[in-house]
């Protein structure tokens, strides 16, 4: 299962190719007990995160998917159902599996739907969601089209004005398709920082800024290991961040079938870190707007933004550490790569087997 070595730079930097990470961290899902659709769709997902640099949803994920699916929270095996709700709604359940591979199985009536309807929405419930939201939208952008998508989590975000958490990091991600150039992709938490950036912080020995989140008796601290060791996170923007996880609260939860983010409860699962909630996209199809082709005049907005001195642009960056990694490798310190193929070791032998 282990990987070919990869090369090594100066600093012991090692320098990976996407293809080699993915086909290791399938083998490590595999090795738990997903299936090989989704341990190819996840560690895909994975690899892709890691090759962007969305770090704090890439390999860093692998231990939280491996102990989740040891503690039996989830099952990495299940087949999705797809069910054609009406001419521009689509309903998955996930079947107590990941979400990623309830997206694959609706994608292609998905796609019909909104190109005869001109729009669509979809609606997952059942499903689990551990890793950023930007590749779920991204791909329908590649393809012309307009996607927005919401999911909320486990309860660990204080509303302003409420005494204890009720809203999940509650991730909103939009993507749209830009005529010369890739799409205009965004990704961002409700909360103040997203989850796993305060287990990065935590691990990396790093303070925080104020105003993102709380210990647990309730006050402001800049302690990552405070905030999740009985604490709180913070909503972005004061009650604007809180009315917006509200939101989607309603459309991730309410709407699709899914639990609350109060509702996520795994204390009978030992070890489980994965939020078992539900999704929601919202797909247009641009063209069916008139007037002038959309993606001319997104490209003819950003040119307004750079004249306004706008230097980078959401998603650019990770589009500039893609063509980094796919010209050069994905870098791995040596530990990190050391650690990630201690666990493929563990997972392949007898013992590391649900």
């Amino acid at each position: 299962m282990k990987s070919p070595e990869p090369e090594a730079l100066p600093g012991m930097t090692m320098q990976v190719r996407y293809d080699d990470l993915v086909d290791l961290l399938a083998g490590i899902l595999r090795g738990v007990g997903a299936s090989a659709d989704v341990a190819r769709l996840i560690a895909g997902n994975c690899a892709a995160c890691e090759r962007d640099g969305s770090k704090s949803h890439g390999v860093f994920r692998m231990r939280g998917y491996v102990s989740t699916i040891r503690s039996g929270w989830l099952d990495p095996a299940a087949v999705p159902v797809v069910e054609d709700a009406g001419a521009a709604f689509v309903r998955v359940d996930a079947r107590n599996g990941l979400a990623q591979p309830a997206l694959a199985a609706a994608f292609d009536l998905v796609s019909r739907r909104t190109a005869e309807a001109g729009a669509c929405v979809l609606a997952i419930r059942n499903s689990h969601h551990f890793s950023a939201l930007w590749p779920d939208v991204e791909v329908f952008a590649e393809r012309g089209l307009i996607a927005l998508s919401v999911v909320n989590s486990m309860a660990v975000t204080v509303p302003v004005g409420a005494r204890r958490p009720v809203f999940g990091t509650n991730p909103v991600a939009f993507a749209a398709p830009v005529a010369g150039r890739a799409p205009f992709v965004f990704d961002m938490a409700t909360s103040a920082w997203a989850h796993g950036d305060i287990q990065l912080a935590r691990r990396e020995g790093r303070q925080l800024p104020p105003d993102v989140g709380l210990d647990r008796h309730g006050n402001p601290t800049t302690d990552p290991g405070a905030i999740l060791d009985g604490g709180a996170l913070l909503p972005f923007g004061s009650h604007k961040g809180s009315a917006l996880s509200m939101m989607i609260e309603l459309l991730g939860a309410a709407l699709t079938g899914g639990k609350f983010s109060t509702e996520v409860d795994w204390s009978g699962h030992p070890g489980a870190v994965v939020p078992h909630t539900g999704q929601f996209f919202m797909i247009l199809d641009p063209a069916r707007a008139g007037g002038l082709p959309f993606t001319q005049r997104a490209a003819e907005f950003t040119r307004t933004l750079r004249a306004a001195g706008l230097s980078l642009l959401p998603g650019e960056r990770r589009h500039r550490n893609r063509a980094r990694s796919e010209a050069h490798g994905i870098a791995f310190t040596r530990k990190e790569w050391d650690d990630l193929n201690a666990l493929a070791q563990e997972c392949a032998s007898p013992a590391g087997r649900c």
